[in-house]
């Protein structure tokens, strides 16, 4: 049945708020733009900004939806992050049961993302 995944679309109340946030800090590739869209590209994935009618103020229900990026070196990625002013929740550290390391943070309207890392010595 489901063949691809194709992306996600983060929607907002005021698309110009976040793009400094995904395009110049998180430095997403930014694929298109118009006033009440931006489009990112990273790797195959597709990444949308979008203003929505119904969207109004911060995430009510952050924890909902996670969008998650893959990094190198995680904690050189938290120290990049971290010193451009993003929120994280949750520290570079070991998942536990997995080979991974994991950060989480928020964006300007209170989504999580995350990023997941090589196992930390």
């Amino acid at each position: 049945m489901l063949t691809t995944f194709e992306g996600v679309i983060v929607w907002t109340e005021d698309v110009q708020r976040l793009l400094p946030f995904y395009r110049d800090v998180l430095k997403l590739p930014v694929e298109f733009e118009s006033e009440a869209f931006i489009g990112f590209r990273l790797d195959e994935t597709f990444i949308g900004l979008g203003k929505h009618s119904h969207v109004k103020g911060a995430a009510r229900d952050p924890h909902r939806v996670m969008i998650n990026f893959g990094v190198d070196d995680i904690l050189a990625a938290f120290e990049y992050l971290r010193d451009h002013g993003v929120e994280f929740i949750r520290e570079p550290e070991n998942e536990e049961d997995a080979e991974m390391s994991i950060a989480t943070f928020v964006d300007p309207d209170g989504n999580i993302l995350q990023l997941f890392g090589p196992p930390l010595p």
